[in-house]
């Protein structure tokens, strides 16, 4: 261990993951290179270091430290420079050492505890002394949960996040409740409040850690997709997390199942647990849908095949049998689920329903979950179309709508496309703001991957059978016009695609991962925009993972450098995972009410300043503080799960045998049916073959079409 003040930090990464600087350690004139993979602490600061010391060929020795202590400044010389470090907004070198001049070692105890002295200082004034007092109360505050959380063997870089989130209460909450931190603090999981509680004794068979560790499993559980899960596995998965015994884990099951924190359903043999929130809207979604389906006023099947044939005469259009059953269908139910894949006609299809039931007086909405898919739905029927969210008047947090049974939607029918992309808490909202008596059409396709939330909803409700569903499978372009449309059907069937007959979809052999990676790089910077494919906004390079070479993290490093190089006057700004730049292409990657922007929405940052980058949507633009950057990432590459809902001139996609465990038929399938002109795959064959083959879907849990069956 070693004691010292920090007299100068030489270097710190954007991302705060590693930081140099010197220490003078006590009883010693020399000073000591210390490295961390941690953010540098201020300079004046008195820490405690933990570590080992190294030798480095260049640099000398130096101390590697794993664990640092702050201790506050005692001496008069390091109450300065801890002063003149900027800690405290409003003081600077000129003003620190009047301060110290003045009051000398009791500098801190004259700000904290009798800040109107202050005044006693050339240049303070009274609002002067109180914004220097404010400054380092919140500043004693943070170095108060630092502390904490380091004399207990916890990392201080948290510190700051735990502060931000309750303030003054900070330490309190971390001592009575560490698991509550993994609920509220983005950056805290199950696994560092864990910690936390750990260094604070808390027991390995603590029933709040239990309970945090049920809840914990049921959350990794709903990110895979699942509503709901068997009691067993759930035992399991937390008595393997927390390292107990599984009867310890069922008790504490048992008991929350009595207290109705968690719900249950009997299916067969086994019980599934729910977390209340999921089993609710689960119930939700099957009782409005099956009510929306009885209460719309039909007209009788004769009326409503003149309705659409007296259409067709006046449109000139000749509807398939499936598609004219489609329309009338919209006429005769109070809910229609409408599927197909590519070119089967499902535009044509919404325009006739639009139509037809304009033709009836109606006030129709249109939406989809993403604003990409909303702009597609328009642009497609001609009518405005808007997000789920915008349309259910999100006000700020990820369950509050201001359109909800109360205050329901002013809409006769309500059109929603790219419904598989729906996960079951999203349906249930909107479900309850559908006033009865109103008419709801689900469109989309149910080849292509669930929604990354959970539920497969658009499955379980045609799997149900209780639901009209027109499902479109006759292909009515011609081959000539698009091969990407014959080649997601013939992938669809588990067929190999063509990709010889034209240079709309192409297969380019690859052996070797960083070969492929190179090859999209000069594919998007040179070969695509040398035939007019504008690099930023045509080309979208999808991938199946984030990892590896071939995966979007080390994708998105190569063509970011690659379309958007560092230029020494090319302002940037940092998370802890990418340096963004003036230019960048982002990605929003979770829902933010408040900047009304939401997973998976892509902009381009069209200004960085004072610490804050501007980026602009489609439709919106949001300002980000740096600490509120962990909500972006580059959007140069991205998997094929965010591309849901969009559409792009050109997809080029990698496939990989390092990927192989996400090479899947319905994941290829929604990659390629992004694309609109060109499809380019690089890759081995084997990988190909393996994706076209494998049929496998990833069972989710969900009670949905029982639900609906039953009703």
């Amino acid at each position: 261990m070693i004691e010292g003040i920090v007299e100068v930090v030489i270097f710190e990464s954007d991302d705060g993951r590693f930081s140099v600087f010197k220490i003078k350690p006590s009883g010693n004139k020399g000073l000591i290179n210390v490295t961390t993979n941690a953010p540098a602490p201020l300079v004046g600061e008195q820490v405690e270091l933990i570590g080992e010391w190294t030798s480095h060929p260049k640099f000398g020795e130096q101390f590697k430290a794993t664990g640092i202590k702050r201790i506050e400044p005692t001496n008069v010389k390091g109450i300065e420079r801890f002063l003149a470090s900027g800690a405290i907004k409003g003081v600077g070198a000129a003003m620190a050492k009047r301060l110290v001049d003045k009051f000398g070692s009791e500098t801190l105890q004259i700000i904290e505890y009798s800040p109107k002295r202050l005044q006693e200082v050339d240049g303070i004034g009274r609002k002067k002394a109180e914004a220097i007092h404010l400054a380092y109360s919140e500043q004693a505050e943070l170095r108060e949960v630092m502390i904490f959380l380091e004399s207990h063997g916890v990392s201080g870089t948290y510190g700051g996040k735990i502060f931000a989130k309750y303030g003054s209460f900070s330490v309190e909450v971390v001592k009575n409740d560490p698991y509550r931190l993994a609920r509220d603090v983005d950056g805290i999981g199950f696994r560092t409040a864990d910690q936390i509680a750990n260094a604070l004794g808390v027991e390995k068979n603590d029933e709040s850690r239990i309970v945090a560790g049920i809840h914990y499993a049921l959350l990794q559980i709903a990110n895979l997709g699942h509503c709901c899960v068997p009691e067993a596995m759930l035992v399991e998965q937390t008595a393997k997390l927390l390292v107990i015994e599984r009867s310890d884990v069922a008790r504490e099951i048992t008991r929350l199942l009595k207290d109705e924190k968690l719900c249950f359903e009997e299916q067969g043999n086994e019980m599934l647990i729910y977390p209340p929130n999921l089993y609710y809207a689960e119930k939700n979604v099957a009782q409005r849908l099956l009510q929306l389906r009885d209460y719309a006023q039909p007209l009788s099947s004769e009326a409503a095949n003149e309705e659409v044939a007296e259409w067709e005469e006046k449109s000139g259009i000749v509807l398939a049998a499936k598609q004219r059953e489609a329309v009338v269908s919209s006429l005769e139910y109070g809910v229609l689920v409408l599927t197909g894949g590519p070119g089967t006609g499902k535009t044509t299809v919404v325009k006739g329903i639009i139509e037809v039931l304009e033709n009836q007086g109606m006030q129709i909405l249109l939406g989809a979950p993403t604003g990409r898919a909303a702009k597609r739905l328009s642009e497609a029927s001609g009518k405005e179309a808007i997000t789920v969210h915008r349309m259910l008047e999100s006000n700020g947090v990820d369950t509050g709508f201001a359109r909800d049974e109360d205050e329901p939607l002013e809409a006769d029918v309500i059109i929603i496309d790219e419904v598989s992309m729906m996960d079951i808490s999203l349906m249930s909202h909107f479900l309850e703001a559908v006033p009865r008596g109103s008419r709801v059409i689900l469109v989309g396709d149910v080849d292509q991957l669930p929604a990354v939330g959970p539920g497969a909803v658009l499955k379980d409700v045609i799997r149900s059978k209780k639901i009209p569903t027109v499902r479109l499978t006759e292909v009515f372009r011609q081959a000539g016009e698009s091969m990407i449309v014959l080649n997601a059907h013939a992938i669809n069937r588990g067929a190999l695609p063509d990709c010889k007959t034209s240079t709309d979809f192409q297969f380019r052999e690859f052996n070797d991962d960083r070969d492929i990676a190179n090859a999209i790089v000069e594919i998007c910077t040179r070969e695509l925009p040398k035939e007019k494919f504008d690099a930023n906004k045509d080309i979208q390079v999808l991938t199946p993972m984030h990892r590896l070479t071939c995966g979007t993290e080390n994708l998105n490093h190569l063509l970011q450098d690659a379309m958007n190089p560092q230029e020494d006057d090319k302002p940037t700004i940092a998370n802890m995972n990418y340096t963004f730049r003036l230019g960048d292409k982002v990605m929003q990657i979770r829902n933010n009410y408040t900047k009304n922007v939401f997973n998976g929405d892509i902009g381009f940052i069209v200004e960085i300043h004072n610490d804050k980058a501007k980026v602009r949507y489609l439709d919106t633009e949001a300002v980000y503080e740096k600490n509120e950057l962990i909500e972006l990432q580059l959007a140069y590459a991205m998997s094929v799960h965010k591309s849901q809902g969009s559409e792009y001139p050109v997809i080029v996609m990698p496939l990989t045998s390092g990927h192989h465990i996400m090479l899947q038929r319905n994941l290829l399938y929604t990659a390629v049916t992004r694309a609109k002109n060109k499809v380019i795959l690089l890759g081995t064959k084997a990988a190909l073959y393996t994706a076209v083959s494998s049929d496998r879907t990833r069972k989710r849990y969900s009670l949905l079409a029982e639900r609906l069956q039953q009703g």
